[in-house]
This record gives structure tokens, sequence and C-alpha cells, in this order.
């Protein structure tokens, strides 16, 4: 079960023990052993997929880890974006955080017969994830070869795919491929043909690179600095590998026609009508300071049909926005659902600034094609303006705005043809609230390939996690927006985790995704309505047994033997909290066992929400690479609540103690289970969990030994901001330093163990933060290790890199906590 979910616990796994030498080596990579091997290396589950009509499922299973060698490729940092230049694809995700995995298999099942067909991709292939045609008739999927990025269309009915001659995508700022005039076309970003060699690099700089800045105070979030423009040289680059030409493809034929002119286009998307294109379009000055998201950028409509643009505004470079701030100007631009080509964005009426007292913060503009005449405002919004979710209604849209000063976010059903109507309040609540959290929309998509709200007459239908106090539980309802009354029509049992994927073609079935903790998930189909309603404990039940439409094997049969539990206390102030519990393949109860404690913290602005339990010990149990150490014989307390509480502009005036507090609560707990050893306890977390870690290990007694994964420990090095410190450090200097354990490096004197890649990016969590730590535990007489793995980002992405990690990982662990020396004696050396 994961309770406090958050993305930092999927993203590796891995294995092994091995002996560790005393002094800095360059070793070869560990091998880790064959019981943790077999799990590391096992297949995720596939992720499913339902297209637009329902009528089929596209199951996609991903590669797991490349090899080192994969994610050794030469790349070039350009901006933020990191692209390996002999065949422009991205070196990271979209957000930076590892080597975009290749799918290793395509599956369709027809959601009617049941009937299974595995796509037969080309051999050595690395596509991404399909992309439905809003017919559901075919999908799209870029692949990655050695010297380019292919187009592929594939047949639903055959599952037969053809590669499109002729074509050379740039991925550089996504947005790369869509559909557009429905499922006739596909809009796409192709390399320039005729474009010449690219820049080359002499070696000699042509000059000093210099940056100035001439008064006129305006912060700029530490955020917003990762890999940026350092030369001349990676301008010139930035323009060659950026820019791009439009071109439409026939779905059919695959005749290709190019529109517009080449131009370094971030976001570009096609309007209801299919024939106008919103593109955005960066230009000069190209600052070395922010990465190209706060580049000045042109906005413009394209006409794929005359081919002719219309400029909508010219937008400066953003180089100084306040943290948590948004830039002036136009921004959040969309088109609407319900018109051919009508364009809406909001601007700021505060300077981006959220110090800034005003009555509205916001303004929303509209313009309908030809997008001659003057823009007209159609709402203000107290708080940030978050977008609308359109309904098929052209009366009939749901506007978000967001307080994140009170994290609280306000819902309106509006009319947006009547300008100044405020509408009706739907819902207006703590964006952190679980318990009460009404879902979100179910979605569907019209032939043209507009994404509106589904209808039926005045409902709409909502699905959620279902967060409850004994965990997760997913739900559908339907609510009818008129009287403002919902109809609950499932929600997942209490002994499995049944989540809505999507209503199938037939009239009144929709399909879930369902697992246990025995059980790997799999799609099943229910009839609306054919549903079991009891009362179970005093709550309501809404199941619906179904029928199973696919059959994914289980890959661990071992993994089975684990158990968990969800385990819910109290802080000594009294705010719920919770962890989930695993303890190890034939555990005895009664039987106290070492333990690893993973947490992430969590900022909440009040302790109402900051309680609540998410994630469901119902989920089908797979082991990320901390969980590796169950099979080693530890318990795991794991996704433990590590709240922050407070107003967002001080909630860190706390965070020692607040974080002292969160795990005292836990290791008493877990201890007073008597299922953990209260004197063989280690602690690990990664990015802010790894600062959490080295804070606990700095701070308190109790933990034995510690391992923080692509930390950051120096908070001055991040002055304007960090989580959700809003402060910068020349406004909040006692914080920063407190927050930091490299100021109390001296006090650092149980183990620690640091592991970071060598190529983070993640800004705040460069290498030298670890890097700088280690030196000064190791200078001030602490027991440090510290282990930069080659080539990696703030994920770790190789094979041989996870190996690498739990091998250390474990090494440490049963050093200094499992077979540690007792307490005292511990105590004594130190």
């Amino acid at each position: 079960m994961q309770l406090r979910r958050n993305f930092h616990s999927l993203a590796f796994v891995a294995a092994a023990a091995f002996s560790l030498v005393s002094a800095s080596a360059f070793a070869a990579y560990a091998v880790p052993p064959a019981n943790l091997l077999k799990v590391l290396k096992a297949p995720p589950p596939p992720v499913p997929s339902v297209d637009p009509t329902g009528q089929y499922l596209l199951l996609t299973t991903s590669q797991t880890y490349p090899s080192i060698d994969r994610v050794a490729q030469p790349y070039l940092k350009l901006a933020g974006v990191r692209l390996e230049p002999k065949n422009r694809s991205r070196h990271d995700t979209t957000g930076g955080y590892g080597i975009p995995a290749c799918v290793n298999d395509f599956t369709l099942v027809d959601i009617t017969s049941g009937k299974e067909t595995r796509v037969q991709l080309p051999a050595g292939a690395c596509p991404g994830m399909a992309l439905w045609s809003p017919d559901g008739q075919h999908f799209a999927f870029q692949n990655v070869v050695t010297d380019s990025i292919e187009l592929w269309i594939g047949d639903a009915a055959t599952g037969r795919v053809r590669k499109v001659p002729g074509i050379a995508l740039n991925q550089i700022f996504g947005s790369t491929v869509q559909w557009l005039d429905g499922s006739k076309s596909l809009l796409v970003k192709r390399v320039p043909e005729h474009q010449g060699p690219p820049p080359s690099d002499s070696n000699a700089p042509s000059g000093p690179d210099i940056q100035e800045s001439l008064g006129g105070k305006g912060e700029s979030s530490t955020y917003e600095a990762r890999d940026t423009l350092t030369s001349a040289l990676d301008e010139q680059r930035f323009v060659y590998y950026g820019t791009s030409q439009l071109a439409l493809v026939e779905a059919d034929s695959g005749a290709v026609h190019d529109v517009g002119k080449p131009a370094i286009y971030n976001d570009v998307n096609g309007a209801p009508d299919g024939v106008h294109v919103l593109t955005e379009a960066i230009k000069p000055p190209y600052s070395h300071a922010v990465t190209y998201q706060r580049f000045a950028h042109d906005v413009a409509v394209l006409d794929v049909g005359r081919n002719t643009s219309t400029p909508i505004a010219s937008l400066p470079l953003a180089d100084r926005v306040p943290v948590q701030g948004v830039p002036e100007g136009p921004i959040n631009f969309d088109w609407r659902a319900t018109e051919p080509a009508t364009l809406v964005w909001s601007e700021a009426l505060d300077k981006g600034d959220w110090n800034v007292e005003v009555p509205a913060r916001d303004r929303v503009m509209m313009l309908k094609a030809p997008f001659t005449a003057k823009p007209t405002e159609i709402a203000r919004t107290k708080q940030r303006f978050a977008g609308y979710a359109w309904s098929p209604k052209p009366d009939l849209a749901f506007l978000y705005e967001i307080d994140e000063n009170r994290h609280w976010l306000t819902t309106r059903i509006v009319d947006i043809d009547k300008p100044g109507d405020t509408g009706r309040v739907l819902w207006d609540m703590s964006s952190d609230e679980l318990y009460k959290n009404p879902g979100d929309f179910v979605l569907r998509v019209l032939p043209n390939g507009a994404r509106v709200v589904r209808m039926d007459g005045d409902a709409v239908f909502l699905h959620g996690d279902g967060a409850s106090t004994k965990g997760d539980r997913p739900f559908l309802d339907r609510l009818n927006v008129r009287s403002l009354t919902a109809e609950r029509l499932f929600r997942s049992g209490v002994d499995d985790y049944d989540q809505f994927l999507g209503f199938a073609g037939e009239q009144g079935k929709y399909l879930t995704w369902h697992q246990s903790v025995m059980d790997p998930p799999n799609a099943f189909v229910h009839v609306l309505g054919d549903h079991t309603t009891d009362t179970v404990a005093g709550e309501a039940q809404y199941t619906s047994s179904g029928h199973q439409l696919t059959r994914v094997a289980d890959p661990t049969p071992e993994v089975r033997q684990i158990k968990k539990r969800l385990v819910t206390y109290k802080r000594a102030d009294g705010l719920d909290l919770s962890f989930t519990l695993y303890t190890p393949p034939g555990y005895k109860e009664g039987t106290r066992v070492p333990a690893v404690l993973y947490a992430y913290p969590a900022d909440f602005a009040s302790s109402a929400q900051a309680g609540q339990v998410s994630g469901s010990q119902q989920t089908f149990t797979r082991l990320p690479y901390y969980r590796l150490m169950l099979l080693a014989g530890y318990a795991i307390i794991d996704d433990a609540s590590f709240p922050i509480v407070g107003d967002p502009k001080t909630a860190y005036d706390t965070y020692l103690d607040q974080l002292t507090a969160d795990a005292k609560a836990a290791v008493d707990k877990a201890v007073d289970l008597g299922v953990v050893d209260r004197n063989r306890i280690g602690v690990t977390g990664h990015s802010h969990g790894a600062l959490m870690t080295a804070n606990l290990i700095a701070h308190t007694d109790l933990f034995r030994a510690g391992v923080a994964t692509s930390g950051s420990y120096n908070k001055t090095l991040t002055p304007f901001g960090f989580q959700n410190e809003r402060r910068s450090v020349w406004q909040a200097r006692d914080v920063y330093l407190k927050a930091s354990p490299f100021f109390f490096a001296d006090k650092i004197k149980l183990p620690l163990l640091l592991v970071h890649g060598e190529d983070d990016a993640n800004p705040g969590t460069e290498p030298i933060q670890s890097q700088k730590l280690f030196q000064a535990i190791r200078g001030n007489g602490g027991t440090a290790r510290l282990v930069m793995l080659p080539h990696e980002p703030h994920w770790y992405t190789a094979l041989e890199s996870n190996e690498q990690v739990v091998a250390e990982m474990l090494n440490w662990f049963d050093r200094y906590v499992k077979n540690a020396a007792p307490l005292k004696a511990a105590s004594a050396n130190h």
C-alpha cells in the first residue's frame, strides 16, 4: 500500500549486497543476489488505455530499465532540455527525471469479444506511448532509431503498423504529434529539410559569457534554472535543434504537407475545426538564467488551409517572475471545445505576484476566429485562474480558480457567453482535501478531437480515489448539475482495489482496472446499475463483480508472501498519521525484526487535511528499491505520514520540530506493534525525503543509520525558495540554515550513505549537494559514504545503477542496522 502518495516512490528498483571499500575508488557495478535480481527485472504491469469510442483497450508494457550504454549516450543541455543530437530524441522525460522508457509491447483487446491482438513491432524498436485517433480506428506512436525519430500509425482492427516515410520528428519541446481535423490527419513537428550541418564546436570560446543586472527587483526561482544556456555556441545549437517545420500527415495515405514556416515552436495546439492551430514560437533574447519556458515568444494562429498566420500576442522574456507567481501578459491559452475556433486565455491583474493584494487576481479573455477583433473579457477570478473543463453544451462550463496561499480550490458552473456572471459554486474546498474530494470529471473525445466532460442529460460523471480512513476505494458517480445531487454508481470493494478506466462502446458498460494484494492488475467489464449495495461498518458499499477481460500474469509470485497492513496513530500534538507496515516473507507474529522507514514530507495549510490517509493496502504488492529490503529480512515502515503543517508563508519556521515529531510518532507506533526492534531501525528517502533523512540523522537518535538519495542539503544554494517555502534566504535566513543539515554536519555521527546521479539537473539537487555534505561529514569525523552514479539524472535509469543502489543500501543497513553492535556499545564508539 502507498500512504501519502507521491511519485518519488515509483521511479527505481534495485538489488544486491557486496563488500564495500573504505576509500574512494572507481569500481565495477555490483551484481545483486539472484532473488533480488529476479524481482528487480520483473516487467511492470501494463498501462491500460481505452480508445475514445470504447471499442478497444490498448495494453502498453514498457521497458523496466535500459542498459548503462543507452543512458550514457551523448546529449546536449539546451535551456532545460536534454537532447541527443544524433537523432534529436529527448534524453530526459518532460520533467527531466530520466531517460524515456521504450515500449516493449502493445496488445490490443477487443472489449466486446475479448480477442487479444499483439502488435508486431519492428525489430529493435523503441516506441513511445500510443496516441488514439478520435474515432478509435488508429493509433500513432513515435519510434526512436539510431539517426532519427520515426512516425508510425497502427490499425486498431488488425494490429498492423506502418511507418510514415520521409518524416523525421523533432521531440525537443514536446507536442510533437497530435491528431487534427478529427481522425483524418496528424499535425507533427518535423526536422526541417536542407537544414545543413549543426554548429561546430571550435573548442575556443569567442569571448566570455556575460550576464548583468541593471537594477529593478525581481525574484526568479532557483527551480527555473536547469541546464541553462551558457555560451554563444549553446544559443546557436538551441536555434538549430529547436527549429521545427510543422506538417500535416494524412492518416490513410501517409502523404506529408508542410504548413507554416520553420520556427522554434514550443507548444502547438489544433482547434476543434481542424483548420486553425495555436502556435507559440520562441524568439530572442535567449536567457542564460532561466529555461526556455520563460523565453520571449510570439503567440499566433496558423490557418493550415490558407497557410497564413495571425499574431495574437508578443510576450517578452520572463526572467523575473515572483516565486510561486506567474508571468505578466496572456498565458494559459486554450481552445473552447464547443466552438470551431475560439481562443481563451488568462492575464494576471496582480503583476503575477501573490503578495499583491487586489480584488481579482486574473481576468479571462476570449477571441473568436478570424482573430482580428478586440478580445472580450469573460470573467475575473478572485484567486488564480486554473482553467476550464468544457461540457458539450455551449452554455455550461466549469471554471477553476486556486488560492495557493490557503491551498484552496473553487469550482464554478458558468456560462461564458454571459460575461461577468459568476455562476454557481460547485465545489469550494481545500486542495489538500482527500476524504470529501468529489473526484475528477469523466471526459470524452468528440469526433473532431475536442475533449469535453461526458454528460447524460443534466448529469456529469465523476471518478476519484475515494480516500477514507481505511485507505482508497475508487468510485464512479453521476452528478446532476442542476440539482447538485449525486448518485453513486460504483465503489471499489474493501478487499481489492478497482479503479475506473472508462466507458465501453456498448451502452451502459464501463471498465475498471482491478487488483488485489494477491492478484495482478487486470481489466474487468461492468454494467451500470449491476451492483450490490450493502452496509459494512456503517458505510454503504457499491460493488460489482463484472467479468474479467484481460489475463495479465503475476511476474513475481514469491512477493505474495509479503504481508502489509494499514497502521494509524497520532502525533504528539494529536494530529492523525498513518503508514503501511510491510513484514518480510515468513515473518512470525511477535518477532521483532530490523526495519527501514521511508517517507516523503508533504506540506499542508491545515491540520484538517494533513492526517488524512491516501493510497490502498489492497493494491498488488510491488517492490520499489527500498522495499527490496523485505527480501533480506527487514520490515518496512512505508510512506509514513510526514506532514509539515502551517500557513504556506511561514510553515517552515517549525520544519525541524514537526519532522522530529513525525518520526518519533512513526517509530513509537511501529515498536508498540511488537514488530520492529527499536534499536535496529534505518531511515531513507529520495530528493526532499533525502533532506528529511539527513536532518533526522543529524538531530535525532531514533535511527541507527540513514540512506539519502539525490537530496538537497544546503538550502542557501536555492536562495529564492524550496518546496513550499516562498521567502528568500534574505527574508528567512534562520529557516534556511535550520533546514540545512550541511550546517549541522558536526552533529552527524550516525552512519549516512549518500547516493547521487552525476547528471542530476533537478534544480536544488545538483550533485554538488551530496559532494559537499560528504566532505563536511568527513571533515568533522563522521561516518559517511558517497556513491556518485555516472550519467544518471535525478532518478536513476540504468539497470546497472539500480542494482548498485540497492546493493549499497542493503550492505549499509546490514552493517549499521541489522548487524550493528548493541546500542550502548555503538554509542560509546562515537
